[in-house]
């Protein structure tokens, strides 16, 4: 006979895990079933060494999943945004603005945590959960869906039951495809690669995205490493330019990489491997089907701009558990799904158009767009009522 569980959750990455937890906490009996084990080691060849920025509705979330305390201690608080244009179209000027989260309330933009240090410390806190189970090894082969539950045949030939099933797996999500659900994608033949440095000078809890062209270089704050400060990076540039970065002796890169970033915080060495990944815009035609709703990657995929990518899946997953207590007694069904769909799927679909605009921005070459940029950038930030409404929006807030 199948194990019955509320809820399986296809997809074992960050967002998979926090609605774990938060799924958990409600008191749901859980299933987060992954084929690939967590890597929870900064220095194994395949750890993810990208971060994530928590804004602050995300950190609501995660107190009530009961994950907050035990990240907190690991968290680096981001107090400001620094926005630079550095194509010195203005007389030679480097065009930067702040944006202080001291305007908006007492608490910081968000906090920084380390990818792999995440992975570490949410399956820690999941096996301390007595009704979630969590599977590594294991990913699902099969669903069939009913009017009531849901069938799950899994790769090592269990067959679970739930009523309501959560595709986390990615922008290439299995789920998705079973169901027969399109995606619509914009390439903008980019790269980014992602890495850690230290510098010299303290990045004093900011975080600075400089614009020139291929993309934003964004610097993110980690707590010290080695004794020196340090941050995350992720570099966006066009396809052969990154692929031709990745390749570069040491040396030679960390001279690039400290003149793409205007010398902002001094020298940077580079302090962890290079990785890279392509940058797409990415979001599934509809975000819910039967007994099934579509979360983080297998819902949306955003050039990372404004840390909004997590956050966004986040804001599903916060969603459907808000829906979830108000509709235990037809947990998955069609109600509960139908306003799912109608909450998240416009919002997912401005966001993209939004942040994808930024990046082809960010990424042009040509001088008379880089001139709007920079000019730009000062008029959003220097009209009071447009710079609070800006970063009001990049907190998650709707227009």
């Amino acid at each position: 006979m199948s194990e019955r569980y509320d809820i399986v959750i296809s997809g074992g990455g960050i967002a998979g895990l926090c609605g774990c937890a938060l799924f958990g906490a409600l008191g749901f009996k859980v299933l987060c079933v992954d084929p690939v084990k967590p890597v929870t080691n900064r220095d194994a060849s395949d750890a993810d060494l990208r971060s994530t920025a928590f804004l602050q509705p995300s950190q609501s979330l995660l107190h009530e999943a009961g994950l907050w305390s035990r990240l907190a201690p690991y968290a680096m608080p981001l107090q400001k945004m620094r926005i630079m244009d550095a194509s010195g179209l203005n007389g030679g000027e480097t065009a930067q603005r702040e944006f202080d989260a001291s305007e908006m309330s007492d608490l910081p933009f968000g906090w920084n945590l380390p990818n792999w240090l995440l992975k570490r410390e949410l399956t820690q806190h999941l096996s301390n959960l007595p009704n979630v189970t969590l599977w590594h090894g294991v990913g699902c082969s099969d669903m069939l869906s009913r009017q009531s539950e849901a069938k799950i045949q899994l790769s090592d030939g269990t067959r679970v039951t739930a009523r309501l099933v959560i595709a986390a797996d990615g922008r290439n999500s299995a789920l998705r495809d079973m169901v027969g659900i399109d995606v619509k994608t914009i390439r903008f033949g980019q790269k980014a690669l992602a890495f850690a440095v230290t510098h010299p000078i303290p990045h004093q809890n900011i975080s600075t995205e400089v614009h020139l062209r291929g993309g934003p270089f964004t610097l993110v704050p980690l707590p010290d490493f080695e004794g020196k400060p340090s941050s995350a990076v992720v570099w966006m540039e066009d396809g052969a330019t990154a692929q031709d970065l990745m390749t570069l002796p040491i040396p030679e890169f960390e001279a690039a990489m400290s003149e793409r970033s205007a010398h902002i915080l001094g020298p940077l060495s580079l302090a962890t491997r290079r990785s890279i990944w392509p940058i797409i815009a990415q979001h599934a035609v509809q975000v819910s089907a039967q007994r099934l709703a579509l979360v983080a990657e297998a819902a949306h995929v955003v050039p990372p701009i404004g840390a909004q990518g997590l956050n966004m899946s986040l804001s599903d997953i916060g969603l459907l558990a808000n829906l979830a207590q108000h509709h235990r007694d037809d947990l998955g069904g069609r109600a509960m799904l139908e306003k799912y769909e109608r909450a998240r799927l416009p919002d997912i679909k401005r966001r993209i158009s939004g942040i994808s605009m930024l990046n082809r921005a960010s990424q042009s070459g040509m001088p008379f767009l880089q001139f709007a940029r920079s000019e730009g950038l000062k008029a959003l930030h220097d009209i009071t009522p447009i710079r609070k409404s800006l970063m009001h929006l990049g907190l998650g807030g709707k227009r």
